[in-house]
């Protein structure tokens, strides 16, 4: 392999929009792209995509340029915004940033349950009007937590939630009756069975053919009343409209959902203003130094690639997700 390199960045409109990407070898060439049409005119040549921000576009529609392109490192953990066809069918090996959300995912995941329990968003709501209102919460100890999801995230989730006294099952691809971080894992055949005794239902899978709106109309109808439902996963993976009957008709007790089929949320979106819905802006992973950690995952990466050696966090294009290393 030649020890030039040029990398295309495609997000971003110059290496002073991205913590230590100053640290790339000298003999590394960055050409930057955060609008379609210069995306298209810096991809010819090009070894190496950073793909720095997930919603940015064009890559499918300029892929006839990226004929060099060997390798696409992706800044986020779901890749399902870059998972057109000819990149699917292409040999290009494309990588993720597998593990770097994890902890910031499953912390705010423990925060939502917690505020739900005690509920805490009506508390704000009364501190707002100077309403006095006693009234009892729920004791979150011993209750079951069903997690849609077994990745690595999945399980960060699961490990804080058990430390916190929650007993914690799991729905993944394969049923199995022992795991390190999960009573038990159902298949995701058997998802009603696992969602009929969840107090707390959090899901986090992948953006997938086989995972897009798995959670319908039949999921909150087999919940508890009771039952809290919490998505940190993508938009897609669950039937809006029919999440929004549900609370409605009180098939469910609460929700909070930190994405959306539609990104920013419409002002419009029924969401907003349900009582017992909390709407975040999907940035359940996101923390100050997160930037950082991706490009220390990707600089690494670099170095193995120049080097030829196996990268990390490499995607199984046919799932659409990392396998575990």
């Amino acid at each position: 392999m030649e020890s030039s390199t040029i990398v295309v960045v495609q997000g971003a409109s110059s290496i002073n929009d991205i913590p230590r990407l100053g640290k790339v070898p000298r003999d590394v060439e960055l050409r930057f792209a955060d609008d379609p049409k210069t995306l298209r005119s810096v991809l010819p040549g090009a070894d190496v995509i950073l793909g720095w921000n997930f919603s940015s576009s064009g890559l499918a529609d300029s892929w006839d340029q990226a004929k060099d392109v060997k390798w696409i490192q992706w800044s986020g953990a779901g890749v399902d915004a870059i998972m057109f066809p000819d990149l699917v069918k292409s040999n290009v090996t494309l990588t993720n940033c597998r593990g770097v959300f994890d902890r910031a995912m499953a912390e705010y995941v423990l925060g939502l349950l917690i505020a739900m329990a005690k509920r805490f968003p009506e508390t704000y709501r009364n501190q707002l009007n100077s309403h006095w209102d006693y009234r009892l919460t729920e004791l979150m100890f011993g209750k079951r937590a069903l997690i849609v999801g077994t990745g690595s995230i999945g399980r960060e989730i699961g490990r804080l939630l058990r430390a916190f006294g929650l007993e914690v099952d799991g729905v993944g691809r394969t049923q199995r009756d022992v795991d390190p971080d999960f009573s038990q894992i159902y298949a995701q055949s058997e998802l009603t069975t696992g969602l009929s005794s969840a107090d707390y239902v959090i899901v986090v899978v992948p953006s997938t053919p086989a995972s897009r709106g798995m959670i319908n109309t039949e999921a909150f109808d087999a919940m508890k009343p009771s039952a809290r439902f919490v998505n940190v996963a993508r938009g897609d993976v669950i039937d809006e409209h029919a999440l929004i009957v549900a609370i409605r008709e009180k098939k469910i007790a609460a929700a909070a959902l930190d994405v959306f089929t539609t990104e920013p949320l419409p002002a419009t979106n029924p969401f907003w203003q349900m009582e017992n819905v909390i709407v975040s802006p999907h940035m359940s992973g996101d923390y100050y130094e997160h930037n950082e950690t991706m490009i220390d995952i990707f600089l690494d990466n670099l170095e193995r690639y120049r080097g030829g050696k196996p990268l990390k966090n490499i995607i199984d294009k046919t799932l659409g997700f990392a396998a575990a290393e």
